[in-house]
């Protein structure tokens, strides 16, 4: 199995740079690519990767993206002097070339493609290129927004060509539209491109009708390209992972990608001149982390835009520790997004219910566009007034925008434990062990327990299992791992255990996930718990802190499973911010059909309390476990497969617990509008 995380860099690429006075290109630095570079290695990130040399593309790797003549032009720029190469520029919209652009740019090709080549053969799971010139804007025959060659296209054409890969998803989070990309695959359905880009009603560069939501692909890649237009600045980490559950992954898990590549541009950051985004570095941590269940883990991070060195910096070392599987930091402050990302969203999934299963139930009666008017070509006036730009906007240009510094991010010495019942050998994954014999101290600990809780109790192979849970959840405080997969016999037992002693001094909150019929010991009025519990039998209803669904088994259990878990579970994940998560596995007729989702689950949960997980699992069942354990350790779950379309029922029932939840928690208060059922 592949582990490790490959980077690719090469000072090569940052030795070109603007030779004449031109405002809209000055951003376009050597220092973006060294500052990344060195930041990785203070950091200590560097070191832990796997290097991989560069190399430089090929002619034919070049073709397939880009015309002969196009290839020809630019190979003519080595021997230009100054004032010709500024014509040569001008023939194309804000880009420059330099004597040595043409050298870095095969390098960046190359780089992408290595990647591709390090990920595809398992020498590596995943990793990230530093690449300069960036790709993402160029097109077939034409330079465009300071890219050259387009990386990410010619590595998706490769990735299909050398490997015979069937679907390939392109997540670009570059600020600006990706529109060669656009170009390249709208009429493919092999690849799937979502963008998200600041677009404010098309008066933001590229300045394309193309960018808005409307623009969805054409003949038999109809649907298969997704943007979502930002139509305002100082979009936060909310927006943008309210455009992850209810967009993205949703259509990312029923399009089911052999291969995930990332034009990971930065400008997106806070800070950045281009973008205006008020989105943390953080942020960058937690979008690795949910796109690295999918593809079996396999995914290549190629380097785009960003513009303030610092913010960029940090958000590359945010992403390139998630590859390499650090815990995500926690994020504070998450709710609802805001009422323009909200707009734009929903614009989306209407645009797109005719393609996926998974928006087919958005309600389509009543009218959410409130779309502004185009400019007037013709006189460049508007046809109606239009909305004034944000105040802010000339302000933030002139001064200078502080953030708080990213918190180290550490690694427990070992990354998951694991108790399974006695004399079940198990064959163990990277960063994966068993856990040792507990202390004296910790069967004192259950004994004192057992006297408090649970006088009657006398069976060996129920009380065994709470000084597993006790000394996972003291290693966890101090940090000597990360999270833990524990079998037990009696659930409701362990439950209450681990609960009161996660609550001593681990985390004053805990998320609760449990997988089962019947009720567990968990107090969730008072605020420190909230419990989700998925189950075949309708379960007592309680109160805000508890979302219970009742899904039943099925050809539709895993579409229905996976949309509770992208529009519900994590949004209520994240707002809630638990310092631990608690996993519990009981008895239940859905367990045909549940490894593969519970794995997911858990994989997508790694984000929230720093990756601090207990899995308690009701017996044992090796599919089961070895998921788990898969997913906690930071290793690839299996596929789901393409999904199909959610029974309506499931849909409902869904929609109905949002409904009931809303009057406590943001991220799913009325006016998202995301899971109607129109009844159909």
């Amino acid at each position: 199995m592949a582990s490790g995380s490959a980077l690719i860099f090469d000072e090569e690429m940052i030795r070109y740079k603007l030779l004449w006075t031109d405002p809209v290109c000055e951003i376009e630095v050597p220092e973006r690519l060294t500052v990344s570079y060195e930041a990785l290695q203070t950091h200590g990130v560097a070191q832990r990767c796997t290097r991989v040399p560069v190399r430089q593309a090929t002619e034919q790797e070049i073709l397939l993206a880009h015309s002969e003549e196009y290839l020809e032009a630019v190979k003519q720029t080595p021997k230009m002097t100054v004032e010709e190469l500024k014509a040569f520029s001008k023939k194309y919209n804000d880009v420059y070339f330099h004597q040595n652009i043409y050298h870095c740019a095969k390098l960046a090709v190359g780089a992408a493609l290595q990647l591709v080549d390090s990920v595809m053969k398992r020498e590596v799971r995943n990793g990230m290129a530093l690449v300069r010139p960036p790709g993402h804007h160029s097109q077939r025959s034409a330079a465009n927004g300071f890219c050259v060659f387009n990386n990410v296209a010619i590595a998706a054409l490769y990735a299909k060509k050398i490997y015979n890969l069937n679907r390939v998803l392109i997540v670009d989070w570059d600020v600006h539209h990706g529109q060669g990309v656009q170009y390249c695959f709208e009429e493919d359905p092999s690849v799937l491109y979502f963008s998200w880009h600041r677009y404010e009603h098309q008066t933001f560069w590229p300045n394309l009708p193309e960018s808005d939501y409307t623009s969805v692909g054409k003949g038999k890649g109809s649907g298969f390209n997704i943007n979502l237009p930002w139509n305002k600045v100082g979009m936060t980490n909310s927006d943008y992972l309210a455009a992850f559950f209810h967009v993205l992954l949703p259509a990312a898990y029923e399009f089911d990608p052999e291969l995930v590549l990332v034009s990971a541009g930065f400008d997106s950051a806070i800070g950045d001149p281009e973008g205006e985004m008020c989105a943390s570095p953080e942020i960058f941590a937690h979008l690795t982390q949910l796109l690295m269940p999918l593809a079996t883990g396999k995914m290549c991070v190629v380097l785009e835009g960003g513009y303030n060195l610092t913010s960029l910096a940090q958000s590359v070392c945010q992403t390139v520790q998630t590859l390499l599987g650090d815990p995500a930091p926690r994020l504070s402050g998450l709710g609802a997004a805001c009422e323009s990302a909200l707009e734009s969203i929903q614009n989306v999934r209407k645009a797109q219910s005719s393609y996926w299963s998974c928006f087919k139930h958005i309600e389509t009666h009543s009218e959410t566009s409130t779309k502004r008017p185009r400019l007037d070509e013709k006189n460049g006036g508007t046809k109606e007034p239009a909305e004034p730009a944000p105040e802010t906007n000339t302000e933030k240009k002139t001064q200078e925008i502080v953030w708080p510094e990213p918190l180290p991010r550490t690694s427990a010495c070992v990354r998951t434990v694991i108790a399974p019942p006695p004399g079940v050998e198990l064959s163990l994954p990277e960063g994966c062990q068993h856990l040792e014999d507990v202390s004296q101290s910790t069967t004192k600990e259950v004994q004192s327990i057992r006297d408090k809780h649970f006088q009657d109790i006398t069976d060996q192979n129920i009380l065994q299992p709470l000084g597993n849970i006790i000394s996972v959840l003291d290693q966890m405080m101090n940090k000597e791992v990360c999270n833990g997969c524990i079998v037990v016999s009696d659930l409701s037992v362990s439950v209450c255990c681990a609960f009161q002693h996660a609550l001593i001094g681990l985390a004053e909150r805990t998320m609760v996930v449990f997988i089962g019929d019947g009720n567990i010991p968990v107090i969730t009025n008072d605020g420190k718990v909230f419990l989700v519990q998925i189950c075949a039998e309708e379960p007592e209803e309680k109160c805000v802190n508890h979302l219970s669904l009742c899904l039943r088994e099925g050809e539709s259990f895993t579409a229905g499973f996976m949309q509770a878990v992208l529009g519900l579970i994590l949004p209520l994940a994240y707002e809630f911010n638990p310092g631990l998560v608690l996993g519990v596995v009981g008895e239940s007729s859905m367990k045909t059909h549940l490894a593969p989702v519970w794995g997911h689950l858990t994989s997508l949960l790694q984000g929230v309390a720093q990756g601090r997980t207990l899995t308690l699992l009701q017996g044992y069942d090796k599919d089961l476990v070895e998921v788990t354990v898969a997913a906690l350790s930071g290793n690839p779950v299996p596929p789901l497969g393409a999904l199909g379309a959610p029974k309506p029922e499931d849909v409902q029932l869904i929609e109905k617990q949002r409904q009931r939840l809303q009057k406590r928690w943001s991220s799913v208060q009325e006016g998202w509008g995301l899971l109607r059922c129109t009844g159909n």
